[in-house]
């Protein structure tokens, strides 16, 4: 199944064999489930071994006690890190750079759970004991802290949602709209408001 997902999200391979010799996504997921083998038979050594081998061959770092279903596709993997108690759904998409950490606070479950179908773009960094709903997808760069319904759209530092079931929640004309850069449009338009009030009770007080 991860070898069929890799085939059908990534226009680049042209066969499987090209996906098995080269693509280290699918060379991580490979050691990963190798590892997880031993980790959850009490091979905790052993298992973490195998996943420092995967981390130095491919770049992407998982640990053996995350929970990963099938058919997920690491693209271009290279500094992609799935922490210990992270749990991964099945059909989902994970692009480079991409964190599933903690805060470094919590104790126990302390990652996030990916439910099946969602897509974490490059570069995002989803953080603690978070859900991240059904197809849901988190926008590149994105640093998400908080739980995610399904079928939702993610983008910013922090972030929040923008789309749900494909519609806007706002009136932004992009498809994956800066809500940073929204807040400070707001911010100036207020800050324009007030001048144009202290201009007219000067001019006021001066008549």
């Amino acid at each position: 199944m991860d070898l069929r997902a890799a085939l059908e999200h990534d226009p680049a391979a042209k066969s499987a064999l090209e996906i098995v010799l080269t693509y280290n996504g699918f060379h991580a997921l490979v050691l990963y489930r190798v590892a997880h083998f031993f980790h959850v038979r009490g091979f905790r050594l052993l298992a973490r071994m195998i996943s420092s081998v995967g981390r130095f061959f491919t770049g992407i770092e998982i640990h053996p006690g995350a929970k990963i279903g099938y058919g997920v596709f690491i693209d271009h993997g290279t500094g992609v890190v799935i922490g210990e108690t992270t749990e991964i759904g099945n059909n989902v998409t994970i692009y480079q750079g991409a964190t599933l950490g903690g805060t470094g606070k919590e104790t126990g479950k302390r990652h996030p759970t990916l439910e099946s179908g969602v897509m974490v773009s490059a570069g995002a960094k989803v953080l603690g004991p978070i859900t991240i709903g059904r197809n849901a997808k988190i926008g590149a760069g994105s640093v998400v802290l908080h739980d995610v319904p399904a079928n939702a759209t993610v983008v910013g530092v922090p972030g929040v949602v923008v789309r749900l079931n494909g519609e806007r929640v706002d009136d932004l004309d992009q498809c994956l709209p800066d809500p940073i850069e929204d807040k400070i449009c707001a911010l100036e338009k207020r800050i324009q408001e007030l001048e144009a009030r202290l201009a007219e009770a000067e001019n006021k007080n001066n008549g």
